[in-house]
C-alpha cells in the first residue's frame, strides 16, 4: 500500500493545501513528520509555525522563528549540517542533500599478473549526478563509446614490471645491457593492453544484453569494466563474467601459435612467451570460484540458477571469496618457498620472502574486500524497492509568486504542509521554495520577503514521476542534482515535493535493517 505525503491539484491564490490522497497516512504518522499547528495558544504567530530545517531537510526541532537561536547566529540561518549517523552496515552515508546512487552492482580487482573482472563500480554509494566525463585517471580512447581510463597507480605498477621483467632479461639476453629496460616497458604496455582486450570482453557482452558501462579503468592491480547494472538472469551473469577469462585463453593461444616462427632467445620470443603465460595467468586466477573474481560471479550464477535467488548466489560465491583470500594469503609464499611455482628454494633470500609475502597479502586484502563488497551491494539492491516516490513525498501547498512568506508558511501549517510550490495563475507548477532559503530569512522579514526570491525554477529532470522507485528513482535524482523535486502524477497533477534528504535517510534506514 502506497503511503505518501502527496497532494492533488494545485490550487493557486487560496488557503489549502493541496488534498491527501487516498490511503495515505494521517500526519500523525511518526514516519512521515509533517508540521501542525500550535493549538496551545502560546507561542508566535501561525505563519511562523512551520517547522524549521536545516539546509539538507532535516528536522531542527525549532519553528522558523526559531531560527537564529538553534543555529547560533544572529541573522536566523542555519549552518549546512551532515549526517553523523553511521550506516551499520559498512556502507558511507551519502552525502546530505544528494539522492545516494544507486548500487552498480559488483567490483572486481585483479592484479597486474592476474588480469581484471568484470565490475561495476565501488562499492558503496556515490554522488547524484553520472558526469559526462567520469574521471578515472588518463583518458586513452572511447572503444564502443566507453570511455578507458589510465588510472595513476598504473605507471607505478609499469615500473615495478619493467624493473623485474628487466632482471629477468639480464639473466636471458645478457646482450640487451641497458636496453632490456626498454623492451621490458614494452611488455608491460603489452601486458596491459591484454588486459584492455579481458575488460573489453565484458564490456561487449555487458552492451549486447543491455546494461550501461560507465568505464574501464586500468589500475595497479589490474582493471575493472564498471557495469551499472546486474544482469537480468544467471546465464547472462554466467556468459557476462565467464568471457573476460575466455579472451584471455584466447590471446595466450594467439601469443604460443606466434612463437611457432620465431627463434626461442630472441626478443620477440622472449616478449611472446611471457605475454603467453602471463594471460595464462590472468585467466587461471580470475577463474577461481570466489567474488570479485569472475569465477566467482559464475558460481554466483549457478547458484542463482539452482536456488532461484540472486542473493543466495552472492553469499554462497562472497563466502568462498573469503575463504580464497585466506588461502592466498597462507598459500602463495609457502608455495614460493617450496619451489612449487618454479626455481630453486635454495636461490630463494630473505628479500624474496618478504615480497612474496606482501604481495600475498596485498592480493588477499583484494580478494576479501571485495567479497565484503559484493555482500553489501547484494543487501543494498534487496532493499532498494523499499524507495518509493510516493511513499516519500512531502505534502505540499501551491502558491503564487508574490505571495509573502509569512502567509505561505501560514497556509503550509494550517494544513500540516512541508513544501511550497510556486504557481502561475493557472495553477502550473512554475518553481519549489527551498528549505534552505526559508530557514535564512529572519523572522521579521517574512512578511516582506515574496516566496519567488527563495524558488528554484522547475527544470524537466526535477519533475518525478510518483510510481518511481528504487534505483529507477536513485537514476531520475542522480541525473539532476537538487534538494528537492516536484512529484507528480502521470496525469502531470501535482503530487507533493520530493526531498533528497529525505531520500537518504530513507536509504540508509534500508541499509541498516538485516537481509
Amino acid at each position: 500500500m502506497d503511503e505518501s505525503g502527496g497532494s492533488g491539484q494545485p490550487r493557486s491564490g487560496n488557503d489549502r493545501a493541496t488534498d491527501r490522497h487516498e490511503g495515505q497516512p494521517p500526519r500523525t504518522d511518526p514516519s512521515h513528520p509533517e508540521a501542525t499547528p500550535d493549538t496551545t495558544g502560546s507561542g508566535p504567530a501561525p505563519e511562523e509555525q512551520a517547522p524549521a530545517e536545516d539546509a539538507h531537510g532535516r528536522d531542527t526541532g525549532a519553528k522558523p522563528s526559531d531560527a537564529s537561536d538553534s543555529s547560533g547566529s544572529p541573522d536566523g540561518s542555519v549552518s549546512p549540517g551532515v549526517s553523523g549517523t553511521p550506516d551499520p552496515s559498512g556502507t558511507p552515508d551519502p552525502p546530505a542533500g544528494r539522492a545516494p546512487a544507486a548500487p552498480r552492482g559488483r567490483t572486481e580487482a585483479s592484479s597486474g599478473n592476474t588480469g581484471g573482472g568484470a565490475g561495476t563500480g565501488a562499492g558503496g554509494p556515490r554522488g547524484p549526478r553520472r558526469p559526462k566525463d567520469p574521471g578515472g585517471g588518463l583518458l586513452m580512447g572511447r572503444p564502443f563509446g566507453v570511455p578507458v581510463y589510465v588510472a595513476p597507480s598504473w605507471f607505478l605498477v609499469a615500473a615495478l614490471i619493467t624493473w623485474v621483467f628487466g632482471g629477468q632479461l639480464d639473466r636471458v639476453l645478457p646482450e640487451l645491457g641497458a636496453a632490456r629496460y626498454l623492451v621490458s616497458l614494452f611488455f608491460a604496455v603489452a601486458f596491459y593492453a591484454s588486459v584492455l582486450v579481458h575488460e573489453l570482453a565484458h564490456t561487449v557482452a555487458a552492451l549486447r544484453f543491455k546494461l550501461p558501462v560507465r568505464r574501464i579503468q586500468l589500475q595497479f592491480f589490474g582493471g575493472v569494466s564498471e557495469i551499472e547494472k546486474e544482469a537480468e538472469t544467471p546465464g547472462r551473469e554466467f556468459v557476462l563474467a565467464f568471457v573476460g577469462p575466455l579472451l584471455s585463453l584466447v590471446l595466450a593461444g594467439v601469443f604460443y601459435l606466434a612463437m611457432s616462427p620465431v627463434e626461442p632467445g630472441t626478443v620477440p620470443g622472449v616478449l611472446l612467451a611471457g605475454l603467453m603465460i602471463s594471460n595464462l595467468i590472468v585467466a587461471a586466477f580470475n577463474l577461481l570460484p570466489g567474488l570479485p573474481l569472475d569465477g566467482g560471479r559464475m558460481l554466483r550464477a549457478v547458484v542463482w540458477k539452482i536456488t532461484g535467488t540472486p542473493m543466495s548466489g552472492t553469499v554462497a560465491a562472497a563466502w568462498v571469496g573469503r575463504a580464497l583470500a585466506i588461502a592466498v594469503l597462507i598459500g602463495l609464499p609457502l608455495l614460493t618457498q617450496t619451489g612449487a611455482l618454479g626455481g630453486d628454494p635454495e636461490d630463494i633470500g630473505g628479500m624474496d620472502t618478504v615480497t612474496d609475502a606482501l604481495l600475498a597479502a596485498i592480493l588477499a586484502a583484494i580478494i576479501w574486500t571485495g567479497a565484503g563488497n559484493s555482500l553489501r551491494m547484494a543487501r543494498l539492491r534487496e532493499h532498494l524497492p523499499e524507495l518509493r516516490a510516493r511513499a516519500l513525498t512531502r505534502r505540499a501547498v501551491p502558491v503564487e509568486t508574490d505571495t509573502p512568506l509569512s502567509e505561505a508558511l501560514r497556509r503550509a501549517n494550517e494544513v500540516g504542509a512541508r513544501a511550497l510550490v510556486v504557481v502561475d495563475a493557472e495553477g502550473e507548477p512554475l518553481s519549489l521554495v527551498r528549505e534552505a532559503a526559508i530557514v535564512g530569512v529572519p523572522e521579521h522579514r517574512r512578511p516582506w520577503v515574496a516566496v519567488s526570491g527563495l524558488a528554484q525554477d522547475l527544470t524537466e529532470g526535477m519533475r518525478v514521476s510518483a510510481e518511481l522507485s528504487g534505483e529507477e528513482l536513485l537514476d531520475v535524482l542522480r541525473a539532476t542534482p537538487a534538494t528537492e523535486y516536484l512529484v507528480v502524477e502521470d496525469t502531470g497533477a501535482i503530487y507533493g515535493v520530493l526531498s533528497a534528504a529525505d531520500v537518504e535517510r530513507a536509504f540508509v534506514r534500508a541499509m541498516a535493517r538485516p537481509s
